[in-house]
């Protein structure tokens, strides 16, 4: 029997909570994107959508009903367009669903590239996915190094100074203290600026993406994360997605900030008799919101296009493109399984909805035709006239990707590593069919979930193969417990309940 939490008191829970802690603070949020997009249309108008990514979708709920200030980069022509039309002040959301407004950095072209393309992708993305070959890469050249301080530092500094110009802006007049939210590795440098010019200001960085161990830190200069740990440590609170990651960043605090001192216990490094505390957040997805896309007409639509294409079983991944998420290998086991169980040839099938992912960088190009190799490679040799093995659906299309979490028998999730895997929530919550999920020890939601689903080391082949013949051949009672295992954990742990535990503990240090 699935206990189903009842969400209504949780959003009441969550709205008194915030409501307590805005009416003596302001919230200011930093990130690489907004909560609004401007894009030109072909009559040449500015057009308002909501920004992508999973942190605005996570505060879509509280956008709507509490006044936020929010500080990003401008992200194309019509971020700049509309900033130059409010004559480079902050802008008032457009958006029904949106109260506040928006503040947009403009830096040169050329800066921003050095800092997105080299130093956050590939270096920072890389190195905390453990994605560098370590005899080989990466190569921490003058072009690195003239990245680092002439994009990476100049962005951050550009960021903070828009952070601190929202500071000044609230204060005046006002007797509301400043809460500043900073969002992930694009910004590690924003936190100890504001620290310097606003010390009262209470300062929480949420990482999304895995906390490597010391070893891979150790690998670009001491100047670099010496710079990013002190940063961080000018934080009241730092949030990762696991407690592996709380403490891989307990343990370089230790290494790498000489004065810093660990307490393992209630987990917080104090440096200069500045406290910060380190908390696992795992984020989480709002139940109502995926339910109402997966029963729209668009994914309608796309459940109809695939229907033509499902067997017996069907196994399904949703993911992008990237190194990290061990799609190759996902396909050798499966590829392994028809091999050895030709009695499962045309009775399965496998759906790959992949996004393509930083096509410009070279080492997902590679990636990519690697994906394309083993496909086909699959294909012409189990596949026949009536029966494709593996279908790829190549597009940035979640309504679609919503169609098939629907319909899967297995749901392959494998990464070597990863932040915020949403997908491995997404499905359990629209899946109409019991379905299994084969999840590797190293997905940020595996410590979570573990009671649920079929572990798998990520090298290991054969390990997914038997997996995902296990989950082929699985009992429907064993199918339905799992299924609604999985259920009321995430149920429990939606995305109210992750806002509500992270603005308890603000509220609980910043009252100290």
């Amino acid at each position: 029997m699935v206990n189903v939490v009842d969400n209504n008191l949780y959003n009441n829970e969550l709205a008194d909570l915030i409501s307590s802690i805005t009416s003596k603070n302001r919230i200011i949020m930093a990130s690489n994107r907004g909560p609004v997009e401007f894009q030109v249309n072909q009559e040449g108008n500015l057009q308002a959508r909501r920004g992508s990514g999973a942190i605005v979708t996570a505060f879509s709920q509280l956008l709507q009903e509490f006044e936020f200030s929010w500080v990003a980069n401008a992200m194309g022509d019509g971020d700049r367009r509309a900033l130059d039309a409010f004559e480079n002040r902050a802008i008032p959301s457009p958006l029904p669903s949106q109260k506040g407004h928006v503040r947009f950095v403009v830096t040169p072209r050329r800066t921003y590239h050095k800092f997105y393309n080299i130093i956050c992708n590939p270096l920072l993305w890389f190195l905390q996915h453990n994605m560098w070959s370590s005899p080989y890469t990466p190569n921490v050249d003058s072009t690195v190094t003239d990245a680092w301080t002439n994009g990476y530092v100049m962005v951050n500094e550009a960021i903070a100074a828009s952070v601190l110009d929202e500071i000044k802006l609230d204060s005046n007049g006002n007797s509301k203290e400043n809460i500043v939210i900073v969002q992930d590795y694009h910004m590690y440098l924003v936190s100890e600026i504001v620290r310097k010019n606003s010390p009262d200001s209470f300062i929480y960085h949420y990482v999304h993406i895995p906390w490597p161990d010391v070893r891979s830190w150790q690998l670009i200069p001491e100047f670099m994360r010496e710079s990013i740990f002190r940063s961080l440590c000018s934080n009241d609170l730092v949030g990762f997605q696991s407690e592996r990651d709380v403490y891989n960043f307990l343990d370089s605090c230790r290494t790498f900030i000489k004065d810093a001192v660990i307490n393992y216990d209630d987990k917080s490094v104090k440096t200069n008799k500045h406290v910060t505390f380190a908390k696992v957040y795992p984020l989480s997805i709002n139940l109502n919101e995926v339910r109402n896309i997966a029963k729209a007409p668009r994914a309608t639509e796309f459940s109809e296009k695939i229907s033509g294409y499902l067997r017996d079983h069907n196994i399904v991944r949703v993911d992008r493109t990237e190194p990290n998420k061990n799609i190759t290998r996902g396909f050798r086991a499966y590829g392994k399984m028809l091999e050895r169980h030709p009695e499962l040839r045309e009775r399965v099938v496998f759906l790959a909805f992949l996004v393509p992912s930083r096509t410009h960088v070279k080492q997902y190009e590679r990636y990519q035709d690697e994906i394309n190799n083993i496909v086909d490679n699959i294909n012409k040799t189990y596949g026949n006239p009536e029966w494709v093995p593996i279908r790829v659906f190549s597009e940035n299309n979640y309504a679609q990707a919503m169609a098939g979490l629907k319909v899967y028998d297995t749901l392959l999730v494998n990464p070597l590593v990863d932040g915020t895997n949403l997908v491995t929530k997404e499905g359990p919550v629209v899946n109409d069919k019991n379905g299994v999920i084969v999840l590797s020890e190293t997905s940020s939601t595996f410590d979570e979930l573990q009671d649920g689903v079929l572990s798998v080391s990520p090298a290991d082949i054969e390990g997914t193969e038997q997996a995902l013949y296990r989950s082929v051949t699985m009992s429907l009672s064993e199918r339905q417990d799992r299924s609604k295992a999985l259920l009321d954990i995430i149920e429990k742990n939606d995305v109210d309940a992750w806002l509500r535990i992270q603005f308890t503990d603000i509220k609980n240090i910043f009252e100290r």
